[in-house]
């Protein structure tokens, strides 16, 4: 709700002000220095700290929500590219690719070179289900594209990666 007021106070200011203002609706952007609580980052520090013998487990929800995914770093150029326009105006900001938590963590395991599957290293806790999850986002940047010509460069293989290395070295750096 409160994202939709902000985009909404926006749109009035350009309108009846006009002021140069774009919004822009940006779909899950992930990277490196993501919070520990969102699921992409309790994933990859996690799977780090089993890569590092740290642990061998821990606990996720469900496995099944589909996110469009992409790099902070792109959808902070998109947004750069907004205010550079002559005319404000909004856009969505988005991969236009989604994959599943689950999709998420298999390949954070791959990214650690961890043998075995998934279900060797997490645990599944009802608990962190939310009540009203919303299954499937994902957005359509094509007008970003058209005008802005911005196209995500970070696909989500190397996103998780990235993510994945970041967590390793951290480890490593405070062992």
């Amino acid at each position: 709700m409160a994202k939709t007021f902000a985009h909404y106070t926006c749109v009035n200011y350009r309108e009846s002000y006009g002021i140069h203002a774009s919004s822009g609706i940006l779909f899950n952007h992930e990277g490196e220095n993501r919070g520990f609580e969102f699921v992409t980052r309790k994933i990859t520090s996690n799977i780090a700290k089993i890569k590092c013998d740290l642990q061998e487990r821990f606990t996720l929800g469900d496995l099944s929500p589909l996110r469009d995914w992409g790099y902070a770093g792109d959808y902070v150029e998109a947004m750069w590219l907004m205010l550079q326009q002559d005319e404000p105006d909004d856009f969505v900001i988005a991969t236009g690719v989604t994959n599943s938590v689950g999709d998420f963590l298999k390949k954070a395991i791959e990214a650690a070179e961890l043998k075995g599957d998934l279900e060797d290293y997490i645990d599944i806790d009802s608990e962190l289900i939310r009540p009203s999850e919303v299954q499937v986002l994902c957005g359509d940047a094509s007008k970003a594209k058209n005008v802005l010509d911005w196209t995500p460069k970070v696909d989500f293989d190397n996103l998780v990666q990235l993510m994945v290395e970041n967590d390793l070295k951290m480890i490593k750096e405070n062992s």
